[in-house]
């Protein structure tokens, strides 16, 4: 009844197995000898989709139930252990996973010696659902469109568009914000050969910048090292570049102005967020990344 309920809300035998770590023939098996047993007909299968017939459709309501409770009743035996334990598979941004979640984790692990974490470092937009996911990591301008997800905010991420000396030299101070683009620059992304940075300044005023970048690279860090050989300026994170900051390896370009604060925050299904090894590391996160400078 669990397979079944699970290959019918995931979209299919694929998307079911992989959350719950079993071979898509396995449960398809499975679901077949289920049919067998209620001398029914659950699934339609065609080559492109799977569909529930009428019978299928009644059945699924009690599996759902029947599984809802069964997790909620864990969670319950769960909250009343001492200590949060199993594993907790959480998905992270790169540069936010080589910086503030890179150094948090050890900190959390070594709190709780009875989890273990699964982390995917990427950039790209997990579904939570489909790959089994606990946690998403994510840093935005907005928290708008996250679903059906439960929303837990981390704080905001602050920076400044820098460059090296170097370039400066070679390419000139930008005085004004329309000025800017006399500079080469360096960004995570493009669409057709352009790029838009909106700046705000300190008296509220926004400016957009219409850029090519000489270099795209989806990755922060990887950015940083063309920006500190002259290569163009950029936005970096404070938390990202105070060294070379105070090294004056890179200096701040037009003071003042800065792109639109991004806010960390967390994502998870809702039933999630009561097993006590997910409460524990959003309230960890919580306490010591908010108010920090973070990416």
């Amino acid at each position: 009844m669990l397979y079944f309920a699970e290959v019918v809300e995931r979209g299919g035998f694929a998307a079911a197995g992989r959350a719950l770590g079993l071979p898509r023939s396995r449960l398809s098996r499975r679901v077949a000898e289920l049919e067998a047993r209620l001398g029914a007909r659950l699934l339609q299968r065609t080559t492109r989709k799977l569909s529930l017939t009428e019978v299928g459709e009644i059945y699924l309501r009690h599996c759902s139930a029947m599984r809802d409770e069964a997790l909620a009743a864990g969670e319950a035996v769960a909250q009343l252990q001492v200590e949060p334990r199993g594993t907790l598979r959480i998905s992270c941004p790169v540069t936010l996973a080589q910086s503030t979640v890179g150094y948090l984790v050890p900190r959390f692990m070594a709190l709780y010696p009875l989890v273990k974490i699964d982390m995917r470092v990427t950039n790209r937009v997990v579904d939570l659902v489909e790959e089994g996911v606990d946690i998403a990591l994510r840093v935005r301008t907005t928290l708008d469109d996250s679903g059906s997800l439960v929303v837990k905010n981390l704080g905001a991420s602050t920076g400044q568009l820098l460059a090296s000396p170097e370039l400066l030299r070679r390419q000139g101070m930008p005085a004004t914000p329309e000025e800017l683009n006399k500079l080469d620059t360096v960004a995570m992304s493009w669409i057709d050969g352009r790029a838009a940075w909106t700046l705000l300044g300190p008296d509220g005023r926004e400016f957009v910048l219409q850029h090519q970048p000489r270099y795209v690279a989806d990755d922060l860090l990887t950015l940083k090292l063309a920006m500190l050989a002259g290569t163009g300026m950029s936005f970096l994170p404070d938390s990202l570049s105070a060294a070379e900051r105070q090294a004056q390896l890179l200096v701040p370009v037009l003071p003042g102005w800065t792109l639109r604060a991004g806010v960390a925050h967390a994502v998870f299904p809702s039933r999630r967020g009561q097993v006590p090894a997910v409460r524990s590391f959003l309230d960890f996160l919580g306490e010591h990344m908010r108010g920090e400078m973070l990416v």
